[in-house]
């Protein structure tokens, strides 16, 4: 690996850029990014990946092309949170995400998981992790973070941030804390708009920014800033990740963070509609970003790093700040030894979504259940029994969320022990002459049950198990398999189950509950208007 004096500008400004590509196998313009622009990594979305195997293939091949040219070996990263937000879904040790986690209340359990993500991700050749997101999520009408958050006491977030951070680095791979100083308290998805904050700086390091401070005790290798404007650091408004008073006199020099920093997408619409490309990259270097990150465009990839060499060449940036970042990630990339090969597919699959990591996660899943309310006529549910099971059908919820989910829903996991069981399929969005076909074929049943999605944004499904309680009463349950803020919704609803996610684990999980074979041992790490925090 070259060091940093022995770097042409080219090759020192491409290291502060990641990629994104589109394909499974090394793309031509990836590999000319590698080649011809020297950059620093590259990350993964659900669009580069068909199995474990082709992904492990991936990696050794863009190494290679950054070893041939004689480029600094790169990061390869990927969201890899776990729960909604997770690239790779099949054939791998998928953990619960973070409020499940939350529920379970095992601090223990999130450091094993995350060194078993890491481990495996490490062995497909990934060798960093944008997790975990540790934002304080204080905001129920939060539509980017919500159950991406462990829970709502910045205290606990911190516990269970750090151990996720342990876990990720003990088995060498870089955790990436997220979006500091904090998406948590926000009403608007980063995505698509500009978020701002409008906490003081004194509240702040009460509440958003104690579990940044707790995984920079802990030695963090990496944070991403966040799309989100805060007047009270930076008077102008801008994005925190354009602003040298929240990268570098906030982050920097106030909490002496010394890591790696980077951005978000800067092809969210918090920075591409207000900045351009290339004025958000100079910008972004000029804060003191490290790692600057591109997700999906070629073009703007290419033109963001071309600008950023001509600021420096003009005299804009300082060659200096060019010269530290560079600096860090060159030693980042020394320290997690990414010039090592990966091992052969045949030596490590194996240990690939072994059985040990699945019931580890399986176990996770089992003890995030919670219940909330419960009419004690209805779990656990009975074969002789007469249920009709509403599953509404999940969606990509946010910018964030890449996949939609399989096929396999509550009903996969209880058909067979239920015989009398009859499933029905709807939408987020579920029409009227619907609620009205669903409300007449209830009238024939036991129990029912109604697994909602994001409830509490789609008025249609509120609506819809509002009028099944009406005339229905207690023998209505809802199944939460997203956002634990559904009931305030329907507050009259008299049994309320969460699972924080509609991953295949979760489904299994619940069904397993609502058998009566485990027990809902699970403790909400949010306040509800119906329910304290256990």
């Amino acid at each position: 690996m070259k060091t940093i004096h022995e770097m042409t500008l080219q090759e020192k400004v491409g290291q502060l850029f990641v990629a994104g590509f589109h394909g499974t196998t090394p793309s031509e313009e990836i590999v000319k990014l590698i080649k011809d622009y020297h950059i620093s990594g590259v990350i993964y979305f659900a669009r580069n990946v068909e199995d474990p195997k082709q992904v492990q293939a991936l990696s050794k091949g863009l190494q290679k092309a950054a070893k041939v040219v004689g480029t600094a070996p790169l990061f390869i990263s990927i969201d890899q949170e776990g729960g909604m937000v997770a690239r790779i879904t099949e054939g791998v040790t998928l953990s619960p995400g973070n409020m499940a986690l939350g529920a379970g209340r095992d601090e223990e359990t999130v450091y094993q998981l995350g060194k078993v993500v890491g481990k495996e991700l490490r062995l497909l050749g990934i060798n960093m992790n944008y997790a975990p997101c540790i934002d304080v999520n204080n905001n129920p009408l939060n539509p980017v973070i919500g159950v991406r958050s462990y829970g709502e006491s910045a205290e606990f977030v911190a516990k269970m941030g750090v151990q996720a951070v342990k876990g990720l680095q003990d088995a060498n791979v870089s955790a990436v804390v997220k979006h500091f100083p904090g998406h948590g308290d926000t009403s608007v998805d980063s995505h698509l708009d500009l978020p701002v904050v409008h906490h003081d700086l004194e509240r702040l390091k009460e509440l958003e920014l104690v579990p940044f401070n707790e995984a920079f005790k802990q030695g963090v290798d990496a944070v991403m800033i966040a799309h989100v404007a805060f007047p009270s650091i930076d008077p102008e408004k801008v994005p925190s990740t354009l602003s040298r008073k929240v990268v570098t006199d906030l982050l920097r020099n106030d909490m002496g963070y010394e890591g790696v920093v980077m951005t978000d997408c800067m092809e969210m619409n918090a920075i591409i509609d207000y900045y351009g490309i290339e004025e958000a990259a100079i910008l972004a270097v000029e804060a003191g970003i490290d790692q600057v990150l591109i997700s999906h465009t070629f073009e703007r990839q290419t033109r963001a790093i071309e600008a950023v060499i001509k600021a420096v060449e003009s005299g804009r940036i300082s060659l200096q700040y060019i010269d530290e970042a560079v600096e860090r990630v060159l030693t980042l990339k020394e320290a997690r030894n990414l010039q090592e090969e990966s091992a052969e597919w045949a030596d490590c699959q194996g240990e690939i979504g072994s059985v040990d990591h699945t019931e580890l996660a399986q176990k996770a899943s089992e003890a995030s259940i919670t219940l909330v309310r419960e009419n004690e006529r209805i779990i656990p549910l009975q074969p002789e029994e007469k249920i009709l099971l509403i599953s509404v059908d999940p969606y990509v919820t946010s910018g964030a969320d890449d996949t939609l989910y399989s096929e396999v829903t509550i009903g996969s996991f209880l058909e067979e022990k239920l015989p009398n069981l009859t499933e029905v399929i709807v939408s987020v969005t579920p029409e009227d002459e619907v609620v009205e076909e669903l409300i007449l074929v209830a009238s024939g049943v036991d129990k029912i049950m109604v697994a909602t999605y994001q409830a509490v944004q789609h008025v249609s499904q509120a609506d819809l198990v509002r009028r099944l309680v009406t005339k229905y009463g207690d023998k209505v349950a809802v199944i939460a398999l997203r956002s634990p803020y559904d009931v305030d919704k329907f507050p009259e609803v008299s049994t309320y189950i969460l699972t924080y996610e509609s991953r295949k684990l979760a489904l299994q999980s619940v069904s397993k509950f609502l058998l009566g074979e485990i027990k809902a041992i699970g403790k909400l790490p949010i306040t509800l208007g119906t329910a304290r925090v256990n």
